[in-house]
Parts: structure tokens; sequence; C-alpha cells
């Protein structure tokens, strides 16, 4: 059974920073992306950040030279560094493992509170 549990949320002012971490558990066999959503109240779910298998990367571009995305082979995590945090960043924020058979496996998200 695969699991995906994400910590290192909270409270943080405005500038600050936050690390998101990710734990796969269990076979996702090979993946073809690994990724960071996030939530606002009232608004559709987002994608934010990306890795490929290949180590490349994509960043939407509110998040762009904030946020880096990475992972862990050995360790099977994935993280999301978020520096120079504003208020709009704060929402929900979900880890998501999407496989090369096209299934997506999702952690039950980390709420990042971005305030003074």
């Amino acid at each position: 059974q695969v699991q995906l549990v994400e910590s290192g949320g909270g409270l943080v002012q405005p500038g600050g920073s936050l690390r998101l971490s990710c734990a796969v558990s269990g076979s996702v066999s090979r993946y073809y992306s690994m990724n960071w959503y996030r939530q606002a109240p009232g608004k559709l779910r987002e994608l934010v950040a990306r890795i490929f298998s290949s180590g490349n990367t994509y960043y939407i571009d509110s998040v762009k030279g904030r946020f880096t995305i990475s992972r862990d082979n050995a360790k099977n995590t994935v993280s999301l560094q978020m520096t120079s945090l504003k208020p709009e960043d704060s929402a929900v924020y979900y880890c998501n493992v999407f496989n090369t058979n096209a299934v997506d496996y999702w952690g039950r998200g980390t709420l990042v509170n971005v305030s003074s």
C-alpha cells in the first residue's frame, strides 16, 4: 500500500521560510513525476512544483525563484523549500506522485499559513 505523508507546514511570517517534506512508502512503481500542489480556501487545487524522473523541474510563475523542489531517492522523499513567503502562499499543500501507469497518489496535506 502506497502512503505519502507530508510534514513541515505551520505558521510563518511574511518573508519567512518553510521546508515541506513528503515521505513516500510502498511501491509506486516507476514514477513520472513527483509534485507539490496547494489549495487555498475557496480556490481550486493548483500545481506548484514538479520534479520529473529525469530531474528536470517545473514551477508555476508565482513561485519561481522562491520555491525549490528536490528529491532524495535513497530516502524516498520529495521536499519543497519555500522562501520569501507571501500571504497568498497560504494553503494546504499536498504531495503527489504520478507514476508511469498514470496512477496518482496523494498525501493528506499540510497547512501553510503565512501571516503576521
